[in-house]
């Protein structure tokens, strides 16, 4: 795939003599997340959809069966429609989306919170699918002389779909290395009280902007198919335990912040209960004020911004509901940068 000219931080350094190899080399920090389109035409469009679910750590289903599915069928209809999606979202400014440009910023401004360490470690970002893609990015820190990289899959709860496949192709980039950085990954931060402690600081903060005062909040985090907790992915599990830790700082129960799951894709059952059942559920029952935290999304996307914000909105509105808020992602603001600060400084105890 040919990529275009990253616009990443590292770009403007270069390797100082007194950091090589021999001595140790520089620390190279890489934010990943899951992906985002070149652009909303048709065939960009196509070209992510097809790296996306050609991925077989996200859909686990018999290859030849899924290539025929996928090729076929799939990859004529869906980039048309998921195209308009991205371009309601779409960052015109930078001609990119909110992703990219969210994820870039939480670079730029990690790199700035580690003054300390500014010539010993290079942060950068990258994409599981499109670009720029993790290989470009590791290939980068390697060439300004990091020696070690801390891997940041920007996944606060862990499944094999997410984390894992981050995990997979920068093991694969490496593999094409014949002298290979040192590799960490943070692990799920899912139960840290930093991040639950932004969570509950970024969601009153939103909710005492609002006009109205919700009379339920869902925490929605994005579905797998329930067949992939059942082979022993803990994301189910990781979700749960946020969820329970978000009512505990903010004095809720159950009734008040409830679980959900959303964005199911073909016809596997996945995790329960749904986000857009439950929505159109609770204004049917005669809830008409309701607010929706995306906790698993460190960044706002598609699926918080358009699915969310626009979709969901509207099935609550026309089920009888009249207040929607989709509160936003940590994003690069004060709490959620506190959160990536917190946990690449811990893991990089013992490198810096």
């Amino acid at each position: 795939m040919n990529e275009p000219v990253s616009t990443s931080i590292t770009n403007a350094l270069s390797p100082p003599a007194e950091h090589s190899p021999d001595t140790g080399g520089r620390v190279g920090v890489l934010l990943v997340n899951l992906g985002t389109p070149d652009a909303t035409d048709y065939w960009s469009m196509r070209r992510y959809l097809g790296e996306f679910l050609s991925d077989p750590r996200v859909i686990e289903e018999n290859r030849i069966k899924w290539w025929l599915i996928l090729n076929l069928i799939i990859l004529s209809v869906r980039p048309r429609r998921k195209g308009r999606d991205y371009d309601k979202i779409w960052n015109r400014e930078l001609n990119e989306s909110p992703l990219k440009t969210i994820t870039r910023s939480q670079a730029e401004k990690l790199a700035a919170r580690l003054p300390v360490f500014r010539q010993a470690i290079a942060v950068d970002w990258a994409m599981r699918y499109g670009n720029p893609s993790i290989a470009s990015r590791i290939d980068a820190l390697v060439a300004i002389g990091c020696t070690r990289i801390l891997l940041v899959p920007l996944y606060p709860q862990y499944s094999a779909a997410t984390t894992a496949t981050v995990c997979n192709k920068a093991f694969e980039a490496l593999a094409r290395l014949r002298f290979q950085p040192a590799l960490r990954v943070v692990p799920p931060y899912y139960a840290d009280p930093v991040y639950i402690d932004a969570l509950a600081g970024s969601l009153n903060a939103a909710l005492a902007r609002l006009p109205f005062e919700p009379e339920i909040i869902l925490a929605s985090f994005h579905g797998v198919p329930k067949d992939y907790v059942a082979k022993g992915d803990p994301y189910q599990s990781h979700c749960g335990e946020t969820t329970r830790l978000l009512r505990a700082r903010l004095g809720l129960g159950e009734d008040r912040l409830m679980l959900t799951f959303q964005s199911r894709f073909g016809t596997a059952e996945w995790l329960q209960p749904y986000t857009d059942a439950t929505v159109k559920a609770l204004a049917q029952r005669g809830v008409r004020n309701l607010a929706v935290i995306t906790p698993g999304f460190a960044a706002d996307c598609l699926e918080t911004l358009e699915e969310i914000a626009g979709e969901n909105a509207e099935i609550f509105r026309h089920n009888g509901g009249e207040n929607f808020a989709a509160i936003p992602c940590l994003n690069d603001g004060d709490p959620g940068m506190r959160v990536l600060s917190h946990i690449v400084t811990r893991e990089l105890q013992g490198w810096i």
